[in-house]
């Protein structure tokens, strides 16, 4: 499978539609796919809601997206940061939707819509409000509960290089979530600091395949 190698990131977020489940890379700014998020918010799809470890970094970024009111709710692990103040302000205000997820568990949840298991038990959360609701099950003498996994409609990753397939390799810590994103959305949409011949990539090097990859886009800033 060839990703379609798109012209610029305005190309690359083209029929994201209102209402989408949208998967979004990074640890803080470390892959965080930022050229995406921008043309996403030119493109003007909305009542979004938006999977990622955090709720946004300063005015930039998946925050930016959040000011623009066009998030409905974030499922994330640290929604509260020194610098997390739009989503602190739109939460307060009573205008977005939260669901906090313990980090592995979003992990897994992830990893698990893309290997397609149904549904998994984990003992992280259990006995606190983050397990109201949920079955739960003893396993081993230890409460666990269960989590459903996360299925994305897009997500929106930053990778360093790409052929011209559209297989990715990472660059240190911005490898977090891209790769499993990418297995767990029906569109993966990649930004990358360049693209290269097929060939040009070792192999054994690949961290993403490109049957995961939809589009590519080159944006030149490092991922």
């Amino acid at each position: 499978m060839t990703a379609a190698h798109c012209a610029d990131p305005d190309e690359a977020v083209a029929g994201i539609a209102d209402g989408s489940t949208v998967l979004v890379g990074g640890f803080g700014m470390a892959g965080m796919p930022v050229q995406l998020i921008d043309a996403l918010i030119r493109q003007g799809a909305r009542d979004l809601t938006v999977v990622s470890n955090n709720a946004g970094n300063g005015d930039t970024g998946l925050a930016a997206l959040l000011a623009e009111r066009r998030v409905r709710k974030v499922i994330c692990s640290f929604p509260r940061q020194s610098d997390s103040w739009v989503f602190d302000g739109l939460y307060r205000a009573g205008e977005i939707e939260l669901e906090v997820v313990p980090q592995g568990n979003l992990a897994e949840r992830l990893r698990a819509a893309g290997a397609g298991i149904g549904a998994f038990f984990c003992p992280t959360g259990a006995g606190t409000p983050l397990a109201e609701g949920k079955e739960t099950r003893t396993i081993a003498g230890r409460t666990h509960v269960l989590e459903m996994p996360i299925h994305g409609d897009v997500a929106l990753i930053g990778a360093h290089r790409s052929d011209r397939m559209g297989n990715l390799v990472y660059r240190k810590t911005a490898r977090n979530f891209g790769p499993v994103m990418a297995t767990a959305a029906a569109l993966t949409v990649a930004q990358v600091h360049d693209v290269v011949e097929i060939g040009r990539i070792d192999p054994e090097h690949v961290v993403t395949p490109s049957i995961y990859v939809d589009r590519v886009v080159a944006v030149g800033s490092e991922q």
